[in-house]
């Protein structure tokens, strides 16, 4: 599943665009289809579908990275897990949990 093919003006990390903001970005966003699910969205009607739905994204997504990193290239990983990273929020949301839940696991494993 491709989240999205257009081309954008992202920063690079360099200019101070760093990935925690990406990734925050965009579980606002997931968190406003959530809240505001819009017709034709992937992510309102992932998370109209349940968990289990969710859970089995999660599953074939975090497959789709052991193949690539098995063979298929590393610009195919990076897109793997860019797509793994975007449904792994998805089941935050759907659980009602956060990207701080998983920040303060982090640094609590980092001590």
């Amino acid at each position: 599943m491709r989240i999205s093919k257009q081309k954008t003006c992202i920063p690079a990390p360099t200019e101070k665009y760093f990935m925690s903001q990406i990734l925050n970005e965009l579980f606002e966003t997931i968190l406003d289809r959530q809240a505001n699910p819009r017709p034709g969205s992937y992510t309102a009607k992932l998370l109209d579908a349940g968990e289990d739905e969710v859970l089995k994204k999660v599953g074939e997504e975090a497959m789709e990275v052991i193949l690539a990193a098995k063979g298929q290239g590393d610009e195919r990983l990076i897109s793997e897990v860019a797509d793994l990273f975007y449904h792994l929020l998805v089941l935050l949301a759907a659980r009602g949990l956060t990207l701080t839940d998983v920040e303060v696991e982090l640094v609590q494993r980092r001590r």
